[in-house]
């Protein structure tokens, strides 16, 4: 059976195995069995519904293909999982099932023992929830010898080109409190979601800010992203919520971010960190993402999303992004992804792990 054909086959089937985050347990439990049946069984170290596939006492620099097996909850209308000429339709086409259905034939196919590098892989829980649940902290905090990695490839939806780092993501909340009063005497109370007008105006009018990092562009960017207030309809409200997500550029500590959000509401309101992801290491210099990026034959990109290379930048484990899946594809409710492609990305990894020095 062609490659891609083997590829197509492997992501309908784990499409089909529904796993939003949180509810995990079925296809982490399908991912063990297949483990033990490629990997020595002191090579498989699994945490809750995360694993680390491996050896990290060998000497050969490793290299580890990372990906996330939770997608986001399911659209009402539903997405069938299912074939169409080149076009792979189901929730977690392109994030990420079809990456899985690669690492899982790359474990699969290569002789990993003579290969030049040391190969291992990390499948984890929860990536589409908060930071602070992701999979891949327990991970760490139980096998401390990841740090040990000489590069990962974070096996997110690039459309096949290799992007560099990934900006910060910090939410905060924005308060305004007033003063409750009857709707047909406002002189007698101040109202909170009028207070926020002001803001609302400059947030409106905030341009993206380009930020240049070893020669890539990111972008920070400020956005209201839900509102909340009032009590009743004929009640002035006396307190109005605003959440702000700001996304901010590589280089950027979470600190400086939080000022940039307070700088901006200079003291209109009360500000509270909600929660905050670090921002991910461009780490172009590395000679792995250097062959990467050559076998991809196509100019490297910034990545304008958060991602977990931001969690293994932290580790201080240079780390990329690149998947065949659709930037664009990515939590659609039609969600699909290309069967070649798949095939591509496959060969380049292969290539990367057999020929990189």
């Amino acid at each position: 059976m062609p490659l891609a054909a083997q590829l197509a086959e492997r992501t309908l089937e784990l499409i089909r195995i529904a796993s939003p985050t949180g509810h995990e347990k079925a296809l982490a439990d399908l991912l063990h069995d297949w483990a033990w049946k490629h990997f020595p069984a002191n090579q498989v170290h699994r945490v809750s519904h995360s694993f680390f596939l491996g050896d990290l006492q060998d000497p050969r620099p490793t290299i580890a293909l990372v990906g996330h097996i939770d997608t986001v909850g399911a659209h009402p209308s539903g997405n069938e999982a299912r074939l169409e000429g080149d076009r792979l339709f189901g929730l977690g086409a392109s994030d990420m099932k079809g990456s899985l259905a690669v690492m899982m034939h790359l474990a699969e196919t290569l002789k990993r023992p003579e290969l030049p590098v040391n190969l291992a892989f990390i499948f984890y829980e929860r990536e589409e929830g908060p930071f602070q649940e992701s999979g891949l902290g327990p991970l760490f905090e139980k096998f401390p010898d990841i740090r040990k990695i000489a590069f990962a490839i974070a096996m997110e939806p690039t459309d096949g080109a290799v992007q560099l780092g990934c900006v910060g993501s910090l939410h905060a909340k924005l308060i305004f409190r007033g003063k409750a009063a009857h709707s047909a005497r406002p002189w007698h109370g101040l109202n909170a979601i009028h207070l926020a007008g002001p803001v609302l105006t400059d947030l409106q009018n905030l341009q993206r800010v380009e930020v240049k990092v070893d020669g890539h562009s990111y972008f920070e960017v400020m956005n209201a992203t839900l509102a909340t207030g009032g009590r009743t309809r004929n009640v002035i409200p006396d307190t109005f919520e605003l959440s702000v997500n700001y996304r901010f550029a590589p280089g950027k500590s979470i600190d400086q971010a939080f000022t940039d959000v307070e700088t901006l509401v200079a003291g209109r309101c009360e500000v509270k960190l909600i929660d905050a992801a670090p921002s991910g290491k461009v780490a172009v210099g590395n000679r792995f993402a250097q062959k990467l990026i050559a076998l991809s034959a196509r100019p490297a990109e910034a990545k304008q999303a958060w991602t977990d290379v931001a969690r293994f930048s932290e580790l201080g484990i240079d780390a990329v992004n690149f998947g065949p899946g659709e930037t664009a594809q990515a939590h659609q409710h039609t969600e699909s992804a290309s069967v070649s492609a798949l095939a591509v990305s496959a060969e380049m990894l292969r290539r990367l792990l057999t020929e990189v020095a």
